[in-house]
């Protein structure tokens, strides 16, 4: 496989990843949502008399505080979507591509041909056949190393897509991925393009062992019980499960990095956040477990059709490449 396993899941991980790019870009923004709700505005005192009130000048209305609960809503897909091309206009939902390129040119690039590396060198010389359990292996391996390897553009990636929120006076106004990292190195130091490295690690860790081995394990389960033939149904089906099983696994882990990638850190100011696992524990504490969960819906929305036109990508291209 060598070299080739490379190109082959290069060319389909950029085609999948700018494809799904707007539901990625929805997913983050929902992630983010409730992390740093506004103070609420102060209430006018309302005036109130006894009911036994005397005439008298010197008899003053009596004023208490009544303090208005402030509910925040929490917007679902279809809405925030909405929301991005109303004030943004429709380009707004391809925020950050150029870092989404960049991101799959060097993670997924990496993950995908040291997987088929693994899996070429560790599985059965007869059956060709590789084992679970070391299906699992080879994704956390390739996977914690092409985390590694992209870290830089995940974080520029995850910034300019939950740039649209914040006041414009508040917006980094990345041009693109270079000078997102270039303003990065220039105000926070080069140290900041590994921000949340080892949540990114532990992720694409997660990721590829649930998403690439469990697509194999499908494959292999769909073919050997002829429930379909080698073709695009197979392919489809058991890419659709992969992204499934990927996103519920994950989606914790994800909610995290993304928020500590996103903090904006000041000089001379505490960071909202010392780390991953005080983010997690913030999170937990002002917004309930289940807020580990937030963007699920995105999340799956995205990682299923991700995970399809990933793996049919995948395997068209390996057809085209087959005689290289």
């Amino acid at each position: 496989m060598g070299l080739k396993g490379f190109v082959e899941g290069g060319i389909a991980s950029i085609v999948a990843g700018c494809s799904t790019h707007p539901l990625d870009l929805i997913k983050v923004r929902m992630q983010l949502q409730g992390e740093a709700a506004p103070a609420p505005a102060p209430v006018r005192a309302a005036i109130y008399r006894p009911a036994l009130a005397f005439h008298s000048t010197a008899a003053q209305a009596h004023q208490f505080h009544i303090p208005v609960p402030q509910a925040q809503a929490r917007a679902g897909l279809i809405s925030v979507g909405v929301k991005i091309v109303q004030q943004d206009g429709p380009a707004a939902l391809f925020s950050g591509i150029s870092a989404t390129v960049l991101r799959q040119t060097l993670y997924s690039t990496t993950r995908m041909g040291l997987y088929e590396v693994l899996k070429e060198k560790w599985s059965n010389p007869e059956t060709h056949n590789l084992s679970l359990r070391k299906k699992i292996l080879a994704g956390l391996i390739a996977g914690g190393v092409g985390a590694a390897v992209g870290n830089p553009a995940d974080v520029a990636m995850i910034r300019m897509q939950a740039d649209g929120r914040l006041p414009v006076a508040q917006r980094r106004n990345y041009k693109s991925v270079v000078d997102a990292i270039q303003q990065m190195i220039k105000s926070e130091g080069v140290s900041s393009l590994w921000r949340g490295s080892s949540l990114t690690v532990n992720r694409a860790m997660l990721v590829t062992a649930s998403q690439l081995a469990s697509y194999d394990q499908f494959k292999e389960m769909i073919l050997e019980k002829g429930v379909l033939r080698d073709g695009l149904g197979t392919h489809v089906t058991a890419s659709f499960a992969a992204g499934f099983v990927a996103a519920v696994v994950s989606n914790p882990v994800d909610v995290i990095k993304t928020r500590v990638m996103n903090m904006k850190v000041t000089p001379g100011i505490a960071p909202p956040y010392a780390g991953a696992l005080d983010c997690a524990m913030k999170t937990i504490k002002t917004e309930g477990p289940m807020a580990l969960y937030k963007g699920f819906i995105p999340t799956i929305s995205r990682q299923g059709p991700f995970t399809i036109v990933l793996f049919v990508t995948l395997e068209q291209v390996r057809k085209l490449l087959k005689d290289f």
